[in-house]
């Protein structure tokens, strides 16, 4: 039986009850309407539940995902998706600073920083918190400080809290033998392809075109499922990014965003707009904040002039200031200020969000990768360690710490992380597959030149 995730309608029906609380609506309503009839909830963990629900059930879940949409939002003033709204509400907006292209080894030092994070991530992703501290305990590597091992994991462990079976056998220290294709990489090769084409002026529109020409289906999840799914049904940008979307404030969005920092050195206000035209292919609001705010970042740590304080600075002034995003990210950097035990930071951040938001959402796992940057200084290693073991999205956290951590290392990345990735790249993404970092540094600068 084919049960073809972040699709389905009676699924999506649970996460867009969800979503509605979250952005100002009252689900009451049809939220008792579908319980009556005897919906589910949503999956917790997985993208589609493990039965499909009678031909009803599917016909009301379509209904009320449209009833949904319908339902206004208090907080729409305050958290616009078009980018001139957006705009007005930053007083701060940044201005571009005169700076030159960065040397290409630092372009190498971001992708494989960005390679490295997602890596460390990937056999913990989807598991809980208590499970990942355990997995590392049982091979005195906590606190986090190289990749997870199954070796010496007792088995009981290892059934309560089974590693991600996709990425196990290629990411595990054991196992990793170059570095295996993720999403959290794909992304990037695709904007990297999408400015060789279209130059910094790309639209939303160019952006959809070369997915549906370079991006297999199967390697898309959650938000960009859907969007993709919008495009095929005949749907258009921006509507692609609101229709039975209940992911559109999730981390998709944020894990694109870097390319667009990379290539932007001293300019965050540009890499912000270009991850807007970007993200609004497949988020609205917090989730295209989120990618905004990883592009400024980027951007500016990408000068090389300044500490992970400022970058988080600069980057905060993309995002409106009465968003739930930036309420979260200035309350995460409140933490990491305040607790020199990043465990506590941890538990505090999933004590306020984990209740109320799913692993992938943008806000919760945005605040973790801002508190790890900043209680670890910047430091790469300290850095990536404490974004993966703060759970969530592990290998997408992990990603961009690395990436924004190695911009601001005055040294080459560690051995010990880099050279089991073998200078060799996997994916399904154009002619990629195979290629070496060095290359994409080459490339990714000659982007950056540009005029």
């Amino acid at each position: 039986m084919l049960r073809l995730t972040w699709v389905q309608p009676e699924d999506l029906l649970g996460h867009e009850l969800r979503q509605a609380a979250q952005d100002g609506r009252e689900p009451s309503a049809i939220a008792a309407r579908w319980r009556a009839a005897g919906g589910a909830e949503a999956p917790e963990r997985a993208g589609a539940s493990a039965q499909p629900p009678t031909r009803y059930l599917r016909l009301l879940a379509e209904d009320l995902l449209d009833e949904l949409a319908d339902l206004p939002s208090r907080l729409a003033d305050q958290e616009p998706t078009d980018l001139a709204r957006i705009k007005a509400l930053c007083p701060n907006w940044p201005t571009p600073q005169a700076t030159f292209p960065p040397r290409p080894a630092l372009f190498e030092a971001a992708w494989l920083g960005r390679a490295v994070g997602c890596l460390l991530g990937k056999p913990v992703e989807k598991l809980p918190l208590d499970g990942i501290r355990q997995l590392a305990r049982a091979t005195g590597n906590w606190p986090l400080n190289s990749y997870f091992t199954a070796r010496g994991v007792p088995t009981d462990l290892l059934a309560a809290h089974p590693w991600n079976r996709r990425s196990a056998p290629t990411s595990l220290a054991e196992n990793i033998d170059g570095m295996p294709e993720d999403d959290d990489l794909n992304y990037p090769l695709l904007n990297l392809l999408l400015l060789q084409r279209h130059g910094r002026d790309f639209t939303t529109a160019d952006v959809a075109k070369l997915w549906l020409d370079e991006l297999p289906a199967g390697r898309t999840f959650t938000a960009e499922r859907i969007a993709y799914r919008n495009l095929l049904t005949g749907l258009e940008p921006p509507r692609t990014a609101r229709h039975r979307n209940p992911f559109r404030e999730w981390i998709g969005a944020l894990i694109r965003a870097d390319v667009h920092g990379w290539t932007n050195p001293g300019n965050p206000g540009a890499a912000a707009e270009q991850a807007h035209r970007d993200a609004t292919l497949t988020h609205t609001a917090n989730g295209v904040y989120a990618a905004m705010f990883t592009a400024a970042t980027i951007a500016t740590a990408t000068t090389g002039t300044h500490d992970i304080h400022t970058c988080l600075r600069t980057g905060l002034t993309v995002v409106p200031p009465n968003s739930r995003l930036a309420k979260a990210i200035h309350h995460a950097l409140q933490l990491a200020r305040k607790h020199r035990d990043f465990d506590e930071v941890v538990d505090e951040l999933h004590a306020t969000y984990s209740p109320t938001h799913h692993w992938v959402h943008a806000i919760p796992n945005t605040a973790l990768i801002a508190a790890a940057l900043t209680h670890a200084d910047g430091d790469f290693t300290g850095s990536i360690c404490r974004a993966v073991s703060g759970g969530w999205d592990t290998d997408s956290n992990g990603a961009t710490v690395g990436s924004i951590a190695a911009l601001l290392s005055d040294t080459a990345l560690p051995d010990r992380w880099t050279t089991p990735l073998k200078n060799r790249l996997a994916t399904s993404v154009g002619d990629f597959n195979g290629i070496g970092f060095d290359t994409l540094a080459r490339l990714t600068r000659q982007e950056t030149a540009r005029p």
